[in-house]
C-alpha cells in the first residue's frame, strides 16, 4: 500500500474532522478514495453516485494533473503523491429570508453588523467572535497606491475596525489605471483624504486614520506602534526596509507585497515565527537597477490581485486562522497565470533578527539603499528644463540622449534626441564619442542619473542629467509633451 496526502475541499472539511489534509493509503486513486470515505462515511454520497461512479461535479487531481488525463480511478500511486478533491462550488447565493421574530441571545454585534457581516458569521472559522476580533483590530497600510487601494477596500468591507493610511502623494490621472480607490473627479486631491472618504462611505463602522506624511526613521516607530498588523504597499526600497525593520523592532507582522510589469510577490514577515525581509534580501539592489512601476510599467489588474492576497493574509492573521505566508514567498506570473511558492528560512546572519543581530534601531534608509547625490557625496551636474530649453535655442546645443525604452520613446521625446536605452548604453559609446556635451534624460530623472554615472565613469566629462526628466519638462517648458 502507498501513503498519499489528500487535500479536502473546505466545503467538506466539517465531514472530515475539520482537517484540510489527510493521509490515506491505496495502490490506486480509487483505492485511496475508498479508504477515505470508509474513514468518513458521510462523504461517500458527495463523492460517489449510488452506482459507485465518481460524481460528475467532482474533479480529482494527482500532483496537480487531472486524473482524467490518465486512467482515472485506476491510476497508480507512489509514496509522496498528492491528491486534491476539487468539487464545483457556487459563486454566491440569494439573500436568506429574515429569521422569524423571537428572543435572540446577547451577542457583541449590533443588528446592522449582523446583517452586514452575515456571510462571515456563518463561517465556522469566523463567526461572531471572529467578527468582533476584526472590529477590534487595527491595520496600518503604508502606501495608498496600487497595492494599498484594493487592500484597504477589502479590509474596510471585512469590518476591520481601524485602518491607518500613510501616504503623502496626490491623485494623478496615471494612478487611475490601477488604483481603484479613486475617481477621475478626485485628481489632484491628497490620496489619504480621498481614501478616507471612500472607505468610510463603504463602511461607516470603520475608523480611518490618515498620516499625510513621508514615513521615515523619525516617525515610523511612533506611527506603527499602535497597530496589530502592518501592510506594506510601498513602491521603493528605502521605505520597504524601513517598514520591515520597524516591524521587527516592534514585534509586528509585516504583510509584504510588490509588483512589477506582469509579476507579483507576497509574503508575511514575522521575526517571532519566521524570517524578515532582510533574511530574504540582506541588501537592496543598486539604485536604478530595479525600476519602479512609474519607470517600468505594471499591468493595471496586477496590483489588485496582489493587494487582495495581502488583505487576505492580514485578515487571517487577525483571526488566527489558516496558514499565513510566514516562511513562504508566493510568486505570481500574470502572463502565464501561474502561482509558485518558495520556502524562506530565517537567516543566521540577519543583522536584525538573527541570533547575532547587530542592528537595534532604525537607520538612514536612503543612504542604506545607495540613494546619495553622487560619488563621495558630490552632486552630479544637472540642468533644469528651462535651462535646457534655452541651450537648445542657442548655437551649440548639447547632444540629447534618451535612455528610456522604445515604447516610451514612441509616446513622446525631445526634438533632436537620440534613443539609446540605458541597458544598451555601454555597447553604444562610439555613437557619443564626438559629442562635445551630453544631456541624458528619462521619465523622472532616475534612470538617466544611472546613465550619467556610467558615462562619467567611462571618461565622458561633460554629461548632465535633465532634472526631473520629461515629467518636469512637460510641467515647466512644454505642456503639449504627453505625460504617462
Amino acid at each position: 500500500m502507498t501513503d498519499v496526502t489528500m487535500r479536502v475541499p473546505s466545503a467538506w472539511r466539517e465531514l472530515a474532522g475539520g482537517s484540510a489534509t489527510v493521509t490515506v493509503s491505496g495502490a490506486t486513486v480509487g483505492e485511496a478514495l475508498e479508504r477515505f470515505v470508509a474513514d468518513h462515511p458521510a462523504l461517500r454520497r458527495h463523492l460517489f453516485t449510488p452506482e459507485g461512479r465518481l460524481r460528475s461535479f467532482v474533479s480529482l487531481y494527482l500532483n496537480d494533473t487531472d486524473t482524467r488525463e490518465r486512467d482515472g480511478l485506476s491510476t497508480s500511486l507512489d509514496d509522496g503523491d498528492r491528491l486534491a478533491i476539487v468539487p464545483a462550488i457556487a459563486g454566491g447565493a440569494p439573500d436568506a429570508e429574515p429569521a422569524a421574530p423571537g428572543a435572540s441571545p446577547v451577542i457583541p454585534l449590533s443588528r446592522e453588523e449582523l446583517k452586514r457581516y452575515s456571510r462571515h458569521l456563518i463561517l465556522p472559522e469566523v463567526g461572531v467572535a471572529g467578527q468582533k476580533r476584526l472590529r477590534d483590530a487595527r491595520v496600518l497600510v503604508v502606501g495608498a497606491g496600487g497595492l494599498g487601494a484594493p487592500a484597504t477596500l477589502y479590509l474596510a468591507a471585512a469590518g476591520v475596525g481601524e485602518i491607518g493610511l500613510v501616504d503623502f502623494d496626490r491623485i494623478d490621472t496615471s494612478n487611475l489605471q490601477r488604483q481603484v480607490l479613486y475617481a477621475t473627479s478626485q485628481v489632484g486631491r491628497p490620496k489619504t483624504e480621498a481614501a478616507k472618504q471612500r472607505l468610510e462611505d463603504l463602511n461607516p463602522g470603520v475608523t480611518v486614520r490618515t498620516y499625510e506624511e513621508s514615513l521615515d526613521r523619525n516617525n515610523a516607530l511612533r506611527i506603527l506602534r499602535d497597530y496589530d498588523v502592518i501592510l506594506d504597499g510601498t513602491d521603493n526600497f528605502p521605505t520597504r526596509y524601513l517598514v520591515n525593520d520597524a516591524c521587527v523592532l516592534l514585534g509586528k507582522p509585516d504583510v509584504f507585497g510588490s509588483v512589477y510589469r506582469f509579476e507579483g510577490q507576497v509574503s508575511v514577515f514575522d521575526a517571532h515565527r519566521g524570517p524578515c525581509y532582510r533574511c530574504l534580501y540582506a541588501e537592496p539592489p543598486p539604485p536604478g537597477v530595479v525600476p519602479s512601476c512609474a519607470e517600468g510599467g505594471v499591468l493595471g489588474v496586477l496590483p489588485g490581485l496582489i493587494g487582495l492576497v495581502q488583505a487576505t493574509e492580514a485578515i487571517k492573521l487577525l483571526l488566527g486562522i489558516g496558514e499565513p505566508l510566514i516562511g513562504r514567498l508566493l510568486l505570481f506570473d500574470a502572463l502565464g497565470m501561474q502561482f509558485r511558492e518558495l520556502t524562506l528560512r530565517k537567516s543566521p546572519d540577519c543583522v536584525l533578527c538573527g541570533p547575532r543581530a547587530t542592528q537595534t534601531e532604525l537607520i538612514d534608509y536612503p543612504a542604506f539603499c545607495g540613494i546619495v547625490p553622487g560619488p563621495d557625496g558630490a552632486s552630479l551636474p544637472e540642468v533644469s528644463p528651462e535651462g535646457l530649453a534655452e541651450e537648445l535655442r542657442g548655437g551649440s546645443p548639447p547632444v540629447l540622449v534618451d535612455v528610456r525604452e522604445p515604447g516610451e520613446w514612441a509616446i513622446g521625446h525631445l526634438p533632436g534626441a537620440r534613443l539609446i536605452p540605458r541597458a544598451e548604453l555601454a555597447e553604444r559609446l562610439t555613437e557619443l564619442a564626438s559629442a562635445p556635451a551630453i544631456v541624458v534624460y528619462c521619465k523622472t530623472g532616475a534612470r538617466s542619473a544611472m546613465a550619467q554615472r556610467l558615462l562619467l565613469d567611462l571618461g565622458f566629462d561633460r554629461v548632465r542629467n535633465l532634472r526631473g526628466g520629461l515629467d518636469a519638462w512637460a510641467r515647466q517648458v512644454d505642456p503639449t509633451m504627453p505625460e504617462y
